[in-house]
């Protein structure tokens, strides 16, 4: 008499025999690597942008102090360093009149 055989018999027998695979399917394997691989892409990118971050911050901390230096200058030269940055206009603090 011959056995039927039945799909999946294999993998039963060996779930029943205690017999664990070794390996991940092929298919299994490639989702997990496409997933790490854009876990790390995106981390990258995230370091990247922090890097350009922390240089932008240091470039403005420049432009600060070369603002302030420049403020100075300006008051030693004219008195004030209250200046219209659109027209270049003094205005100086003795023109604003007070409320009577």
């Amino acid at each position: 008499m011959a056995k039927a055989k039945t799909k999946g018999t294999n993998a039963k027998i060996k779930e029943l025999k205690g017999i664990k695979p070794s390996n991940i399917s092929n298919d299994d394997l490639q989702k997990i690597q496409e997933v790490i691989n854009g876990l790390n892409r995106a981390q990258m990118e995230v370091g990247s942008i922090e890097s350009r971050k922390h240089s932008l911050l240091h470039h403005i901390t420049i432009l600060q102090e070369n603002l302030s230096n420049t403020q100075t200058e300006l008051k030693n030269t004219y008195g004030t360093d209250n200046i219209n940055i659109h027209d270049g206009t003094i205005n100086y603090e003795d023109d604003v009149k007070a409320d009577s």
